[in-house]
């Protein structure tokens, strides 16, 4: 099918995510057909460097062979059977792989399909834990500007109005903090009594425009939830899989949270897939005979989707020698030596990294919205990219090289140029 038919069709039938559609039914859109390594390629045959990583999800470049191969030989076997009553190889193969690489003591996992999806069940999880311990806790602790994901226990943590103040009669009550040490202190001295949890993304906000956290924030957090009862729940869906040079961000900062999310690299960026890993200590307190009414009513259709696990198991196999995650932290060295020069331009007003996390912030200018005239910008030199408000995101997939880094922050630099002279 052409280009005109297929743009035809989806301005009739396709509404997309996060977008104003009454504007994208009056442009041109971009399609995208095919892709190779680090480049999407457009139904006219034109390529794109993916600096998004597909929205912060591709690990390895696009139809990487291993991953590929895997999925291949998986369709051989099942493409899906349910957890809901029977077990599958590749579901029980990457729980035990993903209880060796997360940070000790995170020993089981319980799938899903989404980031929001991971929340939602680590949430039901700390709820029900201190119900069952006799606690009955049921306040939970979130950073200012949070983005947990878009059902609507998630939304409830999240607090950027823009996405989530419309459903405000639907949600529960949180308390908001900043994120500095002094902000936290204060939050367990009046609610560390009363709180279930504490939800952070470690080290750096992705949605809140790539907030960076100050040092040593995380390991406090670990310490007042160990001395108030509170449970740590660390969403990784952004941070996970070596996006801020180590394979998760907690690690960092030598700590283990009681619950992780992760979602988005998982699966390498090829399928959704999902999971929530937790302590034994959570999981015993759900162990029981039915009769005690201990169980954890929660389930997904496609939870553990065996096509999914087994993507995930080749892109895991990818880090094991070490070799992938010194090549991030050395390519997040040269972005950031790169980013140096960029940060010295007018409109430019802070620069934000961890690892291969960047985000860029604009001076606003009334009236107009200047990330997304760059991020149009950057498209039509062969990039694409995806703001967040007056700010840049760059996130390239781990296997961008130097020369592909070097390319990704010149196009943005020109794009500024001409966008804001």
């Amino acid at each position: 099918m052409d280009t005109e038919a297929l743009t035809a069709i989806d301005k009739r039938h396709l509404w997309h995510p996060f977008t104003p559609m009454r504007v994208w039914l009056d442009e041109q859109p971009l399609i995208i057909a095919a892709a190779e390594g680090n480049e999407l390629i457009d139904t006219d045959g034109r390529r794109y460097l993916d600096g998004v990583s597909s929205l912060w999800c591709n690990v390895h470049g696009h139809r990487h062979p291993a991953i590929d191969a895997a999925i291949r030989a998986q369709l051989d076997r099942v493409a899906h059977s349910t957890l809901l009553g029977l077990a599958s190889v590749p579901s029980i193969e990457l729980a035990g792989k993903l209880a060796f690489v997360a940070p000790p003591g995170l020993t089981k996992v319980f799938y899903s399909d989404s980031g929001s999806t991971a929340v939602e069940i680590a949430l039901k999880i700390a709820f029900q834990a201190h119900q069952l311990r006799g606690t009955k806790r049921t306040k939970f602790l979130v950073l200012d500007n949070a983005y947990h994901g878009d059902t609507i226990g998630s939304v409830s943590l999240g607090g950027i109005d823009l996405f989530h103040q419309i459903f405000q009669p639907l949600l529960f009550n949180t308390v908001r903090l900043q994120p500095t040490i002094e902000a936290l202190e204060a939050a367990f001295s009046e609610h560390g009594a009363d709180a279930a949890a504490l939800v952070v993304e470690p080290l750096i906000q992705g949605a809140a425009g790539m907030l960076v956290q100050p040092v040593g924030f995380l390991a406090r957090a670990r310490s007042l939830c160990d001395t108030h009862g509170v449970l740590l729940i660390c969403d990784e869906v952004a941070t996970g899989f070596g996006r801020t040079g180590t394979l998760f961000a907690c690690e960092q900062e030598g700590v283990t949270p009681d619950l992780m999310c992760v979602a988005k690299g998982i699966s390498g960026g090829y399928l959704p897939l999902a999971a929530t890993l937790a302590t034994d200590a959570l999981f015993d307190t759900f162990l029981g005979a039915p009769a005690e009414r201990l169980t954890f009513f929660h389930g997904h259709t496609y939870t553990g989707n065996p096509l999914a696990c087994a993507a995930a198991l080749a892109s895991l196999a990818l880090f094991e020698d070490g070799s992938l995650m010194n090549r991030v932290r050395s390519n997040a060295a040269h972005l950031g030596n790169r980013l140096e020069k960029l940060g010295t331009l007018p409109r430019v007003r802070e620069i934000r990294r961890r690892g291969l996390m960047v985000g860029i912030e604009l001076h606003p200018a009334e009236g107009r919205r200047l990330g997304l005239e760059v991020c149009r910008a950057v498209r039509d030199k062969g990039v694409i990219l995806r703001p967040l408000g007056d700010v840049i995101v760059l996130m390239p997939p781990l296997s961008f090289g130097p020369v592909e880094l070097d390319r990704l922050v010149e196009v943005v630099h020109e794009a500024i140029d001409e966008v804001c002279p």
